[in-house]
């Protein structure tokens, strides 16, 4: 049996073998691997500033094992730190840009503009900077295409296309097709890859039609990433984690004392 899992099976026996300045390292040191979940978010949302798209990731902390143990011939209860988790990406808007270009489209409402990747897979994405491809076909920023495909034919130019609010693509006269807005029923589970691609799982549910969701032509939606709430979320989180690091040296401290008191 793993020395952890031995551990937590002794103390919710109710062996006194428990000891507490043991403990004490496990639960700074699960303090740290927590504070880490979230500094790499902040880190990662921090990268993403000018992301067009882009939303923060969230994270949540919640409470370890608790247990009765028997400690100098009482019984109490203790904990086993705390641990932190990705609970999926933020829900706000972030705000519109506008940029006059034909090809940039931002996303207003609960949806996603449906791609296919280079690798042939369904994604969805908020980024609407769009583009034409070599095969006059429009594209993401990063050459994923809008599923279904959308084809410029011969004459016609970016300049001429009109895109409405529901996604239909125009040039003059003539409808070209519409782009896809889709949801899905969790979006904290869909999957964040490289290229502000997201890719539905199985707990994010399949992709449906989006009806409370709009495009604008001439904008792009800004990332959602707050400047000043992140930084004030790294200083915390980072002295949060100096003090569970001078938790575990205090510990080590106190062990190297008992073990010299013993000898």
């Amino acid at each position: 049996m793993p020395a952890r899992r031995q551990e937590l099976s002794l103390r919710l026996a109710g062996i006194d073998d428990w000891n507490p300045m043991v403990e004490g390292l496990y639960t700074a040191a699960a303090g740290m691997s927590a504070q880490q979940v979230k500094l790499d978010a902040i880190s990662n949302d921090l990268a993403n500033l000018s992301t067009t798209g882009y939303r923060s990731e969230r994270v949540a902390f919640s409470d370890l094992l608790y247990g009765p143990v028997r400690l100098a011939g009482t019984t109490t209860t203790a904990g086993a730190g705390a641990s932190a988790e990705l609970l999926g990406r933020s829900a706000a808007q972030g705000p519109l840009q506008e940029t006059g270009r034909p090809l940039d489209l931002a996303v207003e409402g609960d949806g996603y503009i449906q791609v296919t990747a280079a690798d042939g897979r369904p994604a969805l994405t908020r980024g609407g900077g769009l583009a034409v491809n070599a095969a006059g076909q429009l594209t993401t920023a990063e050459g994923a295409r809008l599923s279904p495909p959308i084809t410029l034919p011969a004459g016609v130019s970016a300049a001429q296309l009109r895109i409405a609010s529901d996604g239909t693509v125009s040039a003059g006269p003539r409808t070209l097709g519409r782009i896809t807005l889709t949801t899905v029923a969790s979006p904290d589970h869909l999957l964040a890859e490289a290229g502000g691609l997201l890719r539905p799982t199985s707990a994010s549910g399949e992709p449906r039609a989006a009806t409370a969701a709009s495009v604008r032509q001439g904008a792009l939606e800004q990332s959602d990433v707050n400047l000043g709430r992140e930084m004030a979320d790294l200083t915390s989180t980072e002295r949060s984690y100096q003090l569970a690091s001078s938790a575990i040296q205090t510990e080590s401290q106190m062990m190297s004392i008992a073990n010299q008191l013993r000898a």
